[in-house]
Protein backbone atom coordinates (compact mmCIF):
# COMPACT_ATOMS: atom_id res chain seq x y z
CA UNK A 1 0.00 0.00 0.00
CA UNK A 2 1.10 3.41 -0.84
CA UNK A 3 1.48 6.24 1.98
CA UNK A 4 -1.17 8.97 1.33
CA UNK A 5 -0.85 11.71 3.25
CA UNK A 6 -4.69 12.60 2.38
CA UNK A 7 -5.62 9.52 4.01
CA UNK A 8 -3.17 9.81 6.69
CA UNK A 9 -4.54 13.52 7.69
CA UNK A 10 -8.23 11.91 7.57
CA UNK A 11 -7.23 9.20 10.28
CA UNK A 12 -5.80 11.81 12.65
CA UNK A 13 -8.35 14.14 12.39
CA UNK A 14 -10.54 11.14 13.47
CA UNK A 15 -8.45 9.56 16.51
CA UNK A 16 -8.46 13.11 17.37
CA UNK A 17 -11.93 13.52 17.58
CA UNK A 18 -12.37 10.46 19.15
CA UNK A 19 -10.28 11.70 22.07
CA UNK A 20 -12.31 14.76 22.43
CA UNK A 21 -15.06 12.77 22.86
CA UNK A 22 -13.37 10.66 25.51
CA UNK A 23 -12.04 13.71 27.67
CA UNK A 24 -15.56 15.32 27.57
CA UNK A 25 -17.25 12.13 28.44
CA UNK A 26 -14.95 11.97 31.03
CA UNK A 27 -15.49 15.62 32.51
CA UNK A 28 -19.38 15.01 32.33
CA UNK A 29 -19.18 11.59 34.00
CA UNK A 30 -16.56 13.15 36.66
CA UNK A 31 -18.88 16.18 37.48
CA UNK A 32 -15.89 18.68 36.47
CA UNK A 33 -17.53 21.56 34.29
CA UNK A 34 -17.01 25.56 34.15
CA UNK A 35 -19.94 27.75 35.18
CA UNK A 36 -18.27 31.06 34.91
CA UNK A 37 -17.86 32.89 38.22
CA UNK A 38 -18.77 31.29 41.66
CA UNK A 39 -22.26 30.96 42.87
CA UNK A 40 -24.68 31.63 46.05
CA UNK A 41 -22.76 29.65 48.35
CA UNK A 42 -25.49 28.11 51.23
CA UNK A 43 -25.21 25.97 54.64
CA UNK A 44 -27.65 23.64 55.99
CA UNK A 45 -27.35 21.41 58.79
CA UNK A 46 -28.93 18.24 59.23
CA UNK A 47 -28.87 15.46 61.66
CA UNK A 48 -29.01 12.22 58.90
CA UNK A 49 -27.82 12.70 55.52
CA UNK A 50 -27.84 9.37 54.50
CA UNK A 51 -26.25 8.37 51.28
CA UNK A 52 -25.69 12.51 50.47
CA UNK A 53 -22.15 13.04 49.17
CA UNK A 54 -20.46 15.78 47.75
CA UNK A 55 -21.25 16.93 43.59
CA UNK A 56 -24.59 15.74 44.73
CA UNK A 57 -27.52 17.66 42.62
CA UNK A 58 -29.76 20.32 44.56
CA UNK A 59 -33.24 21.49 42.56
CA UNK A 60 -35.57 23.68 43.33
CA UNK A 61 -38.73 22.34 42.03
CA UNK A 62 -36.86 19.46 39.81
CA UNK A 63 -34.64 21.83 38.10
CA UNK A 64 -30.77 21.14 38.74
CA UNK A 65 -29.81 24.73 40.31
CA UNK A 66 -26.44 23.27 41.98
CA UNK A 67 -24.71 20.81 43.53
CA UNK A 68 -23.49 19.85 46.72
CA UNK A 69 -19.62 21.02 47.53
CA UNK A 70 -18.95 20.04 50.91
CA UNK A 71 -20.02 17.70 53.88
CA UNK A 72 -18.61 17.93 57.39
CA UNK A 73 -19.76 18.06 60.84
CA UNK A 74 -20.28 20.99 63.02
CA UNK A 75 -19.57 22.09 66.35
CA UNK A 76 -23.06 20.32 67.61
CA UNK A 77 -21.90 16.91 65.52
CA UNK A 78 -24.74 17.38 63.20
CA UNK A 79 -23.74 17.11 59.07
CA UNK A 80 -23.21 20.32 57.62
CA UNK A 81 -24.15 20.58 54.19
CA UNK A 82 -22.43 23.21 52.09
CA UNK A 83 -24.37 24.24 48.79
CA UNK A 84 -23.58 25.89 46.07
CA UNK A 85 -26.47 27.39 43.70
CA UNK A 86 -26.67 29.45 40.65
CA UNK A 87 -25.80 32.77 41.83
CA UNK A 88 -28.86 34.34 40.41
CA UNK A 89 -31.54 32.37 41.78
CA UNK A 90 -33.48 34.62 44.49
CA UNK A 91 -34.05 32.37 47.46
CA UNK A 92 -36.10 34.11 50.67
CA UNK A 93 -34.69 33.25 54.04
CA UNK A 94 -37.21 31.27 54.64
CA UNK A 95 -36.11 28.74 51.82
CA UNK A 96 -36.23 25.02 53.23
CA UNK A 97 -33.69 22.38 52.17
CA UNK A 98 -34.59 18.60 52.33
CA UNK A 99 -32.60 15.20 51.56
CA UNK A 100 -34.95 13.28 48.83
CA UNK A 101 -33.91 10.38 47.19
CA UNK A 102 -34.32 9.61 43.16
CA UNK A 103 -36.90 6.82 43.13
CA UNK A 104 -37.06 4.14 45.31
CA UNK A 105 -33.15 3.16 45.72
CA UNK A 106 -31.39 5.87 43.72
CA UNK A 107 -29.15 8.35 44.68
CA UNK A 108 -29.79 11.62 47.35
CA UNK A 109 -30.33 15.07 46.33
CA UNK A 110 -30.80 18.15 48.01
CA UNK A 111 -34.34 19.80 47.05
CA UNK A 112 -35.07 23.76 47.72
CA UNK A 113 -38.35 24.69 48.58
CA UNK A 114 -38.81 28.24 48.49
CA UNK A 115 -40.15 30.36 50.73
CA UNK A 116 -42.32 33.80 50.79
CA UNK A 117 -40.16 36.40 52.59
CA UNK A 118 -39.13 39.40 51.00
CA UNK A 119 -35.71 39.31 52.44
CA UNK A 120 -33.32 37.32 50.34
CA UNK A 121 -30.23 34.41 51.56
CA UNK A 122 -26.74 36.02 50.97
CA UNK A 123 -23.72 34.87 49.86
CA UNK A 124 -22.71 32.44 52.70
CA UNK A 125 -25.82 32.03 54.99
CA UNK A 126 -27.66 29.05 56.25
CA UNK A 127 -30.86 27.52 55.52
CA UNK A 128 -32.62 27.27 58.74
CA UNK A 129 -35.49 24.83 58.08
CA UNK A 130 -33.99 21.30 57.13
CA UNK A 131 -35.92 17.72 56.76
CA UNK A 132 -33.34 15.33 57.02
CA UNK A 133 -32.62 11.94 54.71
CA UNK A 134 -35.44 8.75 54.55
CA UNK A 135 -33.38 6.13 56.22
CA UNK A 136 -34.67 3.04 54.01
CA UNK A 137 -33.05 0.65 56.75
CA UNK A 138 -34.75 2.22 59.40
CA UNK A 139 -38.15 1.98 58.16
CA UNK A 140 -37.46 -1.66 57.31
CA UNK A 141 -36.44 -2.36 61.18
CA UNK A 142 -39.50 -0.54 62.20
CA UNK A 143 -41.56 -2.68 59.80
CA UNK A 144 -39.97 -5.64 60.53
CA UNK A 145 -39.75 -5.30 64.72
CA UNK A 146 -43.73 -3.70 64.90
CA UNK A 147 -44.43 -7.02 63.26
CA UNK A 148 -46.57 -4.91 60.10
CA UNK A 149 -49.45 -5.44 62.11
CA UNK A 150 -49.73 -1.18 63.25
CA UNK A 151 -50.62 -2.52 66.81
CA UNK A 152 -49.23 -0.83 69.46
CA UNK A 153 -47.24 -2.81 71.80
CA UNK A 154 -49.60 -4.19 74.99
CA UNK A 155 -52.62 -3.83 73.43
CA UNK A 156 -53.73 -7.15 73.93
CA UNK A 157 -53.99 -9.68 71.04
CA UNK A 158 -56.06 -9.86 68.27
CA UNK A 159 -57.78 -12.90 69.29
CA UNK A 160 -59.29 -11.50 72.57
CA UNK A 161 -56.71 -13.95 73.96
CA UNK A 162 -56.52 -11.65 76.82
CA UNK A 163 -60.69 -11.66 77.32
CA UNK A 164 -62.74 -12.73 80.05
CA UNK A 165 -64.56 -15.68 79.13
Amino acid sequence: MRPSPTRDFVVGLFVLAGLGAVAYLSLQVGGLSYKGPGGLRLTAAFDQIGGLKARSPVVVSGVKVGQVTRIDLDDGLRARVTLEVDGRLKLPVDTSAAIRTAGLLGDQFVALEPGAEDELLKDGDPIDRTENAISVEGLISKFVTDGGSGAKPGSGSPNGGGGAK
